[in-house]
């Protein structure tokens, strides 16, 4: 097993705010990070002392980024995986490319993980209206369309709920290939979230009760309840058999549903988790120091809980602008991403409320 020592530098893929709080945990831990990414800045660029501006279809400069660090991670999922494999000719790069492949194709990651023994909701792939109007026949009209590719928080889907909004969902989504899923019945959402080490030691933190507002994560909560708690063996036992046929090295999330039928699967993210920056106070060990420690090698931190509930709630647009009196109240604790512009919808921070 390759252990990266302190000292060491490690590459990024992404400078956004995921990368940012990676990069705040790599330099407590002694190592220095350098992101690559096509924009020219981002939220990591306060806390990274390098940043190369590139293409991820630029060969050449991949191979430098590559050969300038000891490891190379990424912090979303929409890089392209070729972009990866690059990279791995020239280094060690974590987690892989095929966990991303699973990830950025909707329908492949349903079968995937049916093909593991998970519960999703029903589903069938559309390439056309007519498809899509087969689908609705098989699994009704209530049911969501989503672009197979992209798209989060929300984005690139459309509701139905009668057959005649076919036209209109499938023209809301620009007719892009797609995957109609049924609407699944469910009292709570929750998210698994695990490291796994380059041996193969696997962590779990505690999940999550999540509330989303208009598509956007509001607020994760633990301890989640006796509802999501007597689901999550079962979805535990499906995370680790994802993470075990990826070979995964780093964080992994698995979002759920938790229905009267058990945990139903809803999507992954082979990344650090929006649903898991409760972490960063909430746990003995961080999701982003775990993450390190992982793709470095080191051994895994405790994920135990460092208080008696933890609350984190997302701040969306101008609500990032209350950070006087979010502060007033010293059970907060306040994570600001370092955007310049409060657009409505976008992620400007958050507020992780410990009660002890």
């Amino acid at each position: 097993m390759t252990t990266i020592p302190p000292g060491s530098t490690i590459g990024i893929l992404g400078g956004g705010q995921l990368g940012r709080m990676i990069a705040i945990a790599a330099a407590q831990l002694g190592y220095r990070t350098h992101i690559y990414a096509p924009e020219s800045s981002g939220p990591a660029a306060d806390v990274s002392p390098r940043w190369t501006q590139g293409a991820y279809e630029d060969a050449d400069a991949l191979a430098a980024f590559a050969d300038s660090v000891a490891v190379v991670t990424y912090e979303f999922e929409n890089v392209d995986p070729s972009a990866v494999e690059v990279l791995a000719t020239h280094g060690l790069v974590r987690p892989g490319a095929q966990a991303l492949r699973v990830a950025q194709d909707r329908l492949a990651e349903k079968r995937f993980v049916c093909d593991l023994g998970g519960l999703t909701a029903p589903f069938a792939p559309v390439e056309s209206l007519d498809d899509l109007e087969e689908a609705i026949d098989r699994i009704g009209s209530r049911a969501i369309l989503k672009t197979n590719r992209m798209g989060y928080d929300g984005k690139g889907q459309a509701r139905l709920s009668d057959p005649g909004d076919a036209v209109g969902a499938w023209n809301a989504i620009q007719r892009q290939s797609a995957i109609l899923e049924g609407f699944v019945t469910f009292a709570q959402e929750f998210s698994v979230i695990l490291a796994r080490g380059a041996d193969g030691q696997i962590r779990f933190w505690d999940s999550a009760a999540n509330v989303h507002t208009d598509g956007i994560l509001d607020t994760s909560t633990v301890p989640a309840g006796p509802l999501i708690e007597g689901q999550l063996p079962e979805a535990r036992a499906l995370a680790s058999k994802v993470a075990d046929a990826l070979d995964y090295v780093g964080v992994l999330t698995l979002e759920f549903f938790a229905s009267a039928d058990g945990p139903v699967f809803n999507e992954m993210a082979p990344r650090v988790h929006n649903s898991g920056h409760w972490t960063i106070e909430g746990a003995l060990t961080s999701q982003f120091e775990n993450h390190v420690r992982a793709i470095c090698g080191l051994p895994l931190g405790d994920t135990g809980l460092a208080a008696a509930k933890v609350e984190m709630r997302n701040l969306i647009g101008a609500q990032a602008n209350d950070w006087r009196q979010i502060l007033s109240d010293p059970a907060n604790h306040l994570h600001l991403y370092g955007k310049h512009e409060a657009r409505p919808g976008r992620k400007m921070g958050h507020v992780t409320r410990l009660t002890l």
